[in-house]
């Protein structure tokens, strides 16, 4: 086996079997308890540092060693203004909830369905002016579907982190739990595919910077849902493209057509 094959296999050797009803499956990482209250969503996105959207500058330094997948993602959701993540856990997203569980600024909350929970992100993005979900491969992407597609039609950037199956898992014909029954994992992104304005597979460290960073700017800039995926044995591992502070998201103001409005607010008075 390669370093490089051994090095990805860390945090989740395969993708996790299904726990019976006897206990809860628990992850050796799981150390924290998830919220089930919401922080205030009554007013606007935290102001703009350095003309950013939504950035709050709230971020700490992250050394070389906590400079992961995890982290980042977590890193930048605050920085676009997400404190509140709503979750519903599940085997292929408890290392990445973790991870987001330990970031300072962001709280995860709890929910007690995947489409509980992306209707809270909804009314998060409708407050806030984004908001973000966490649910795990397939059984939950499916579930929260439905939330995404209402997001979509309302234009609401919502960003949608579904667990995926492990790196290592792709192209080996394995049939995983919690899935149609097929080796295709791609069944999931199709279904996203009509109601999302981005998809992103996560399977790599390689590109997971640039994949992560497209994702959510696509989010802001077309006020429409996205899909991220990130394979479940990735979260804790380092890469040095995630050493760097994030920067923020400078995205181009939208200019009125100040003559079509004039000419709306004449016709409806």
């Amino acid at each position: 086996m390669s370093s490089k094959k051994q090095k990805l296999d860390q945090g989740l050797p395969h993708s996790p079997e299904p726990h019976n009803g006897s206990a809860p499956y628990s992850s050796t990482q799981s150390k924290a308890v998830m919220d089930i209250d919401v922080g205030p969503v009554n007013g606007a996105l935290p102001p703009a540092v350095n003309g950013a959207v939504g950035a709050t500058g709230a971020t700490a330094p992250v050394s070389a060693g906590e400079a992961s997948l995890g982290r980042h993602l977590a890193r930048r959701l605050v920085q676009v203004g997400v404190g509140d993540v709503f979750a519903v856990p599940g085997d292929f997203n408890l290392t990445l909830l973790d991870h987001l569980i330990a970031e300072p600024g962001l709280r995860l909350v709890g929910c007690c369905n995947e489409l509980n929970a992306g209707y809270a992100a909804d009314g998060y993005a409708r407050a806030r002016g984004v908001g973000a979900c966490a649910v795990t491969f397939t059984v939950g992407g499916l579930s929260v579907l439905n939330a995404i597609a209402g997001a979509y039609s309302e234009n609401l950037p919502v960003i949608c982190i579904a667990g995926g199956p492990n790196s290592n898992d792709y192209g080996t014909n394995r049939i995983l739990h919690h899935t149609i029954g097929v080796p295709d994992f791609s069944q999931e992104l199709r279904c996203f595919q009509t109601v999302t304005c981005h998809q992103a597979v996560v399977t790599n460290l390689d590109d997971a910077h640039e994949q992560i960073d497209t994702a959510i700017a696509t989010a802001l800039r077309e006020s429409k849902p996205v899909y991220l995926s990130i394979s479940c044995n990735l979260p804790g591992i380092p890469h040095p493209t995630f050493t760097r502070d994030p920067v923020p998201f400078f995205l181009a103001p939208r200019i009125s057509n100040k003559m079509g409005l004039e000419a709306a607010v004449e016709a409806t008075v």
